[in-house]
């Protein structure tokens, strides 16, 4: 049952990309697709978004993607069988900006970033 879920959640991660690439536009700001992570019942999909910019910008691109869920809902419904179109619940995703804080604090405390 687990390599379905993950086989479901690579397959909303391909299929929303390709919606959000066709169908929305950000100006100048890079938005991907990070993950989705989809409840077991199939039915509630977390999807986390990487958008570089600004927070301000980061922000304008989650109520934008929240204000465009029901089309890209519709999208995913056509293009993927399922019993149940997963209701998508956007975030940003913030691993970038960990990771990076990490590095920024290995190189202050002076430690090689390749142990």
């Amino acid at each position: 049952m687990k390599h379905r879920i993950e086989r479901v959640c690579e397959v909303l991660k391909r299929e929303l990309g390709a919606a959000i690439l066709r169908d929305l536009h950000f100006g100048g700001t890079l938005v991907t697709i990070s993950e989705v992570d989809i409840t077991p019942d199939l039915k509630q999909a977390h999807v986390f978004v990487s958008a570089l910019g600004t927070p301000g910008e980061q922000r304008a691109v989650l109520e934008k993607l929240e204000k465009s869920r029901v089309r890209l809902q519709q999208e995913i419904a056509k293009r993927v069988t399922l019993k149940h179109t997963p209701h998508l619940n956007f975030r940003i995703d913030e691993a970038l900006a960990r990771g990076s804080r990490v590095l920024g604090i290995m190189n202050e405390l002076g430690l090689d970033e390749n142990v």
